[in-house]
């Protein structure tokens, strides 16, 4: 049996990861999570799934974690543990910081213990404000000013710097916005889904007109699996995204359209900073991971609504 560590394994992404991964007899999952933005019912239910462990755990803290770790032998790790969402985020800017420590605690147990890969989940906020179209993993400069784009940046820099150094192989995923049905209620779909049940006015930040490209989980957890499966992009950056430039005034009818809503649309101020003018990302090598056509928006809103034990209605 090969032991998998997935950190934040009780969040969004982390989760289904962690559910993809037990899907295969033969691999053990550990689910460390501190629960402060995770919980316990997003975790796979460890009845159809016995090969899942989870364990109560911050990775900031180093006692906590090293125990996990000198408890197994783990082949590979998924870093997903970190305080996400924008606005929380700028309320919460050390908390935001702390994140480095848990990094730091992850490379330095998993140089010492034998792990073959770390594969790290950073973000579309590295690159800032855009500069280039599409945003390409190698060329497209990094220009990122707030403190949780700045956390995944350094990120990325200690699992080049361990491999540099260590010879600790790494895959750095960057997520571009994506969605499923036990995403939080504060994020754009979910937030925007959950408003339009209840048919209540819908709020968008400026006039719309910024752009997103949205993926849906499905899409996402394959890619990043089979990252593992086909061997490659070791040692590199991944774009995991959309294709589609979506604006969020776009957005916001297709869930009205999708669910049949009478919600209106309300226009608030811009934000002051975090909400950037565009996002389109180069997902060359996301497309070659997943080799099938990527869930269309509105079929991914439909799924979302259709698993209705994750909508707060």
């Amino acid at each position: 049996m090969k032991n998998y560590l997935v950190t934040g394994g009780a969040g969004f992404i982390g989760s289904y990861m962690a559910e993809k991964l037990a899907g295969d007899p033969g691999i053990n999952v550990v689910i460390v999570d501190n629960l402060v933005t995770g919980s316990m019912e997003k975790i796979p239910d460890q009845k159809k799934y016995p090969n899942i462990r989870f364990i109560k755990c911050d990775v900031n803290n180093y006692d906590d974690i090293s125990a996990v770790f000198f408890a197994y032998k783990f082949e590979y790790v998924f870093h997903y543990a970190a305080l996400v969402g924008v606005k929380r985020t700028l309320l919460n800017p050390v908390s935001v910081l702390e994140d480095v420590k848990g990094l730091e605690n992850i490379l330095k147990l998993s140089k010492n213990t034998g792990v073959q890969r770390v594969f790290y989940s950073s973000s579309s906020e590295v690159y800032g404000e855009p500069v280039e179209f599409p945003q390409n993993e190698k060329t497209t400069p990094l220009n990122s000013r707030l403190p949780y784009a700045v956390v995944k940046n350094l990120g990325e820099a200690y699992l080049k710097s361990y491999k540099q150094e260590f010879d600790l192989d790494f895959t750095i995923f960057r997520f571009f916005n994506t969605y499923g049905p036990k995403q939080s209620k504060d994020f754009v779909v979910s937030r925007f889904i959950n408003l339009a049940l209840k048919n209540e006015d819908i709020t968008i930040y400026g006039d719309g007109s910024q752009t997103r490209t949205f993926c849906y989980i499905d899409d996402n957890i394959d890619a990043c699996f089979n990252s593992i499966t086909q061997l490659k992009f070791v040692n590199e950056v991944i774009n995991v995204g959309g294709n589609e430039e979506v604006p969020i005034l776009s957005l916001a009818e297709t869930v009205i359209k999708v669910t049949g809503s009478s919600s209106k649309i309300v226009y608030l101020p811009p934000l002051a900073e975090g909400d950037m003018t565009r996002r389109l990302p180069d997902v060359s090598k996301m497309n070659e991971l997943l080799n099938r056509p990527k869930t269309p928006l509105e079929e991914g809103l439909k799924r979302i609504l259709a698993d209705r034990k994750y909508i707060v209605a």
